[in-house]
């Protein structure tokens, strides 16, 4: 088997072969001085080309990272997060705590440390400043198993709080706070059937939303030797939870909607005796196993009214696209703007109809960013030139001091990373989301790929 015909692994998303460290990057414009900390961005780099099994959602993570101050981008690092297997295959001692996966999906700031996410009860893992593998981060021995890929932050309390699910455990999914000092504090057990997939959830200032869709644990895929064995699953019933933040698992309240599933959460919050979700809405998903859609992704606001008990879906916006965005500190609050990625060749990648990976096209993102202004119901593009494709779009204060009910919520920026097909490497790229369709206030230029990966964020240094 060559890379290029079993393997997701090629094109936009070839792996990179070496870790890399530079410094005094060059720049294209002028990087605000607000921008302090550092751009991370996680994602699959296989070591293994030659893996039977392959996947995109799970295989190896390496870690991107471009450190900015003083309107100056001090240094760029990618480094693969060490598992067991990847610090033998390098020659290395094993980390302490033992981690049998390498976590590729997300990385965030918490409590002081930097942490490595996956799904599925993968461990979490910490990173030091500089990107190096530490050890299995497991919050001061307080955490019961695997956390999630997409945490969320209250910021009113400095809470982490994620949703929880294990490939090995089919009837519960597990609520847990982590607090502002990085101890767990609260796990909540949600009972459940049919072990399903929950990739993302959303939280408001009442309570933590949870999707029970149909893409559910599958013997079939786990025996043929599918390294995330989920699939789409007709007979598990659609359903959305609203559990109640203070209290337990049996209080939550559970409403129908139609088979569909989501990826992403752009955020939700509480208006009056409704909630609000927007989400990223796929009609099917892992048919047969395999990342087959049904057909394009949508942006939608699910509307759940408490008191007639039941939930509404409206379209918001036709044009596929994904990795939904805010200004972080608008979680669980009512929003005006979002950011997405335009995905038109992503979703031909994951399409159910294409018999041979190979056969599809790069890239496999868009050259496109999108605003949404869900106030007016507009939209913005950012459009890059031709053979050019951005990662998922990062919102950053310009003002990191600022609440955001003290200033616009789109005064900041909007980072990402972009290959630049003239060099055969990747941009740093910082738009302003005030004129956002307008060229970039400053590039990056990085001495090496990115490969086409998923989720990351600007971590800002201590005050």
């Amino acid at each position: 088997m060559t890379s290029s015909e079993k393997t997701p692994f090629h094109g936009g998303y070839a792996p990179v072969t070496e870790e890399i460290t530079a410094f005094d990057l060059p720049v294209t414009g002028s990087l605000p001085e607000s921008l302090s900390g550092r751009f991370l961005r996680n994602g699959p780099n296989p070591l293994d080309l030659e893996d039977p099994h392959p996947h995109l959602l799970v295989d190896n993570g390496m870690v991107h990272g471009v450190r900015i101050r003083d309107g100056k981008a001090e240094w760029y690092r990618n480094r693969w997060v060490r598992s067991d297997k990847i610090a033998a295959a390098l020659g290395e001692e094993p980390r302490p705590g033992g981690i049998n996966e390498a976590p590729n999906t997300h990385v965030i700031g918490h409590a002081g440390k930097t942490l490595a996410l996956m799904e599925a009860g993968a461990p979490v893992v910490e990173l030091t400043y500089e990107l190096d593998t530490i050890g299995r981060g497991d919050f001061g021995g307080t955490l019961p198993g695997g956390l999630t890929a997409h945490s969320k932050i209250d910021q009113r309390t400095g809470e982490l709080h994620a949703v929880a699910y294990d490939v090995t455990r089919h009837d519960r999914v597990q609520h847990v706070v982590v607090s502002a000092a990085g101890q767990v504090t609260r796990v909540t057990d949600i009972a459940v059937s049919d072990g399903p997939m929950m990739h993302d959830f959303a939280l408001t200032g009442k309570y933590v939303v949870v999707y029970d869709l149909p893409v559910t644990f599958s013997m079939a895929a786990a025996e043929a030797g599918v390294r995330l064995p989920y699939a789409w699953n007709e007979a598990h019933r659609a359903r959305v939870g609203l559990l109640p933040r203070e209290g337990g698992g049996k209080g939550i309240r559970w409403f129908d909607i139609d088979p569909c599933w989501v990826f992403h959460t752009l955020n939700s919050y509480d208006d009056g005796d409704r909630v609000v979700i927007d989400v990223v809405a796929y009609d099917t998903l892992f048919v047969d196993a395999r990342l087959g859609t049904g057909g394009p992704p949508a942006l939608e606001r699910w509307t759940i009214d408490l008191t007639a008990g039941a939930l509404k879906r409206e379209r918001l916006d036709d044009r596929p696209q994904e990795f939904p965005r805010i200004d972080e500190r608008r979680s669980g609050l009512p929003h005006r703007y979002g950011y997405t990625a335009q995905t038109e060749e992503f979703l031909k990648r994951l399409s159910r109809d294409a018999q041979d990976l190979s056969d599809l096209p790069t890239p496999a993102f868009g050259a496109a960013l999108l605003k949404h202004d869900f106030r007016t119901g507009s939209r913005e593009e950012h459009l890059f030139p031709r053979g050019y494709f951005a990662s998922e779009p990062v919102f950053v204060p310009g003002d990191p001091e600022a609440d955001s009910a003290e200033s616009a919520e789109d005064d900041g920026y909007v980072m990402t990373y972009v290959h630049n097909p003239d060099r055969d490497a990747a941009d740093l790229v910082v738009l302003s989301a005030q004129d956002f369709a307008a060229g970039p206030v400053a590039t990056v230029h990085l001495p090496g790929r990115v490969p086409l990966g998923f989720h990351g964020s600007f971590v800002p240094d201590a005050p």
